[in-house]
């Protein structure tokens, strides 16, 4: 098991990604090898200091793509920098599983047109964990990819979440709800009622029905399914809820401490081929601890595979 590694991803890059490391491999007892991407000359003495040389392989890559670069272009432009290098390595087999924090549109890019989607799929998608109150964690798809969605679209997300929760958040038969103005058949726009009899007849998932908002921290449903603009407002709202609690100092709290975005790390992009993780671009040494954590699960599960196997068959 070989995982990528961008060093050179996030604002506190490369040494919040070497701690990262150092927490994942303190506790680790697998064969999984890590392949650090970048700049050989800040990520060796940092590897060194904290004895970490030995256990990791570094792959030079002396150019980095910036936040506010544009993601087609950098990527062309910059085939020596740390997220292209790492999608080269990805689409070639050398490792199998890529993470980055670093420029989130570069990494969209390279997962669609270096990895590619999975055959069948339209459109891939990005997911979050939503904590819920009962003490589970529920997953919400789209959050930002597809601002714009068909209903074919919400429907193939619908299958994917469900896949990516009973295989990594080891929920057994993961229930679906379609995020919407209220809970009977025929209610929301054009959108909603146009994607929820292709839910309803999905042999694939356990459709619950609509949701409403009032239901996303509750138990009622496992995944819930909404198009990436609604997706990424309540992403927002949910993010906030911790800043909200520092800021008030109760951020303590048992509940509230689970929306931190470090404690489930980043995200992965469902639907294409391998592995791809887009970390946030404040990612701290927890946070890239807990990328690499998935990605040995995702690899360990051939989740990719199961989900090949599942558009294969449909």
């Amino acid at each position: 098991m070989n995982i990528g590694l961008d060093m050179m991803g996030g604002d506190f890059a490369p040494l919040e990604a070497v701690k990262g490391l150092y927490l994942f491999l303190d506790q680790y007892q697998g064969a999984a090898t890590v392949f650090c991407i970048g700049d050989e000359n800040q990520v060796n003495p940092l590897l060194e200091a904290q004895g970490l040389s030995s256990k990791v392989q570094v792959v030079h890559a002396p150019e980095v793509i910036g936040y506010n670069e544009h993601p087609t272009k950098a990527l062309k432009e910059k085939q020596r920098s740390s997220i292209a290098i790492g999608f080269h390595l990805l689409a070639t087999g050398k490792i199998d599983a890529f993470i980055s924090a670093g420029n989130t549109g570069a990494m969209l890019v390279g997962a669609m047109f270096s990895i590619k989607a999975i055959e069948g799929v339209q459109r891939p998608t990005i997911a979050t964990i939503i904590p819920k109150l009962n003490g589970t964690t529920g997953l919400l798809l789209d959050v930002g990819l597809n601002a714009d969605c068909k209903p074919e679209q919400l429907n193939q997300f619908a299958t994917l979440g469900s896949l990516y929760a009973k295989h990594i958040l080891n929920i057994p038969q993961p229930s679906v709800g379609l995020m919407n103005v209220g809970e009977e058949e025929g209610k929301g726009n054009i959108l909603a009622q146009a994607t929820y009899p292709l839910l309803k007849e999905n042999p694939e998932i356990h459709f619950a029905g609509n949701i409403e908002g009032r239901d996303v921290f509750g138990d009622k449903t496992d995944v819930m399914v909404c198009d990436g603009f609604t997706g990424n407002i309540i992403l927002k709202l949910a993010e906030s809820f911790y800043d909200i609690a520092r800021q008030r100092n109760v951020h303590q709290d048992e509940y509230l401490s689970r929306f931190h975005y470090e404690n489930y790390g980043g995200t992965p992009v469902l639907g294409v081929a391998k592995p791809v993780i887009i970390g946030h671009g404040i990612s701290s040494a927890i946070a890239f601890k807990n990328m690499i954590i998935l990605a040995e699960k995702m690899i360990e599960t051939d989740l990719c595979g199961k989900m090949k196997a599942s558009f294969q068959s449909s």
